[in-house]
């Protein structure tokens, strides 16, 4: 790290609820936030976000003529952006970057227009100029009014990490100050379900599991991969800042070279490259828990778990993952367990996830590792610190 970095704000709308304050709230129950849907007549496991954010969202659409023509990924993003800057008093004269990524970008919208062009051999006027994925970040920069950097970027599920890292690159750069760095993903759509199932990933939902997405679950069989929609995004600042909710105290990235088009090593050694980075010259034993990426598969959480061994040795940490409360939320996903992070730091407790047997937690939290990785083999570690 060049600069302390200080992160002062964060902010979300998930199937958790539509503030940190209700998210940190829904964490507290061990109940899940998944329900069933019905996709293509047939009914599959999904995450929504609540209906009162729906509402919300139905309100910021109807605000602006030019926001009924956009994709709920972006609506999903400006919502949430609002909220962050507003926390961290930050002003349009600030001219702060922002970076928010998404792995689908606007699928729904796609989905919809290409099914209009298969009917009508004529593409809509607006097909191009809503689904292109640098939407996001530019519709959000002319809600916010902002004239600084924006960047808009798929990097698949480490999507929301990696914008964390292009944030921390131009602050340490010295080019900018602050930036706001998230992701956001709306992907309940038939086609983008419908690829996870040719995966064969997703959970079925004829099982009868209390908790069908079975994340961190080593004892599973079957992969239980459910996906969930929403948006988080982080402010963050050059320096150590009075109003900070945690630090920034490391970060790590790899990419591995890959056999399959879906697959990481069985003992992820982008994982292993990522959190030694992250680590530094800290002391393992000094990281109290790991937000792992854990997306509900056999392989995936397994090998992640290898990673962990490899690197953490004869001292686990606590682990734990949002992933069986709220799905995976692909690109955004990594931002969403930002916030968890954070929110155990702020309230100093553990989130536990309720059907594994975990490391007593310690009654003290000053370091968290969150890991996040996508389909490509690229890991991302961010270490945040009290």
């Amino acid at each position: 790290m060049q600069q302390h970095i200080s992160i002062t704000a964060i902010s979300s709308i998930s199937p958790l609820g539509k503030t940190p304050g209700e998210a940190w709230e829904s964490y507290q129950n061990n109940q899940h936030c998944l329900t069933t849907k019905e996709v293509l007549e047939t009914p599959v496991f999904v995450a929504e976000i609540p209906e009162e954010a729906q509402q919300e969202i139905g309100r910021l659409r109807q605000s602006d003529s030019k926001y009924k023509s956009l994709d709920h990924s972006v609506l999903y993003a400006i919502y949430a952006s609002r909220q962050a800057i507003k926390q961290a008093n930050w002003k349009p004269s600030d001219n702060f970057g922002i970076n928010i990524g998404s792995s689908r970008g606007a699928t729904g919208l796609f989905e919809t227009y290409y099914d209009s062009f298969l009917k009508n051999n004529k593409a809509e006027t607006l097909s191009s100029p809503t689904t292109t994925l640098g939407n996001i970040s530019s519709w959000v920069s002319h809600d916010l009014q902002t004239q600084g950097p924006e960047i808009s970027h798929s990097i698949t599920c480490s999507t929301a990490l990696h914008a964390m890292l292009n944030g921390i690159a131009w602050i340490n750069s010295g080019m900018c100050n602050k930036f706001l760095v998230g992701g956001s993903e709306a992907p309940l759509t038939p086609f983008t379900i419908a690829q996870m199932q040719a995966l064969k990933i997703y959970a079925k939902a004829d099982d009868t599991y209390p908790f069908p997405c079975r994340a961190l679950d080593f004892n599973k069989s079957k992969n239980t991969m459910i996906l969930g929609e929403g948006a988080a995004m982080v402010c963050l600042e050059r320096g150590i800042k009075e109003n900070a909710l945690a630090t920034i105290k490391g970060y790590g990235y790899a990419t591995e070279i890959l056999k399959h088009n879906i697959s990481i090593s069985s003992d992820a050694k982008c994982f292993q490259k990522s959190m030694k980075m992250a680590l530094g010259e800290l002391n393992p034993n000094e990281v109290d828990a790991i937000v792992m990426h854990a997306p509900g598969t056999v392989k995936g959480d397994l090998s992640e778990f290898k990673a962990i061994e490899k690197i953490f040795c004869n001292k686990t940490p606590a682990l734990t993952t949002n992933k069986w409360k709220i799905g995976h939320t692909f690109g955004a996903s990594g931002a969403l367990n930002i916030e968890l992070a954070v929110l155990m730091l702020q309230h100093q407790k553990f989130i536990d996830v309720p059907y594994i047997d975990n490391a007593t937690p310690p009654k003290k939290f000053k370091n968290i590792l969150v890991n996040a990785v996508g389909f490509g083999g690229n890991a991302v570690s961010i270490l945040l610190s009290k």
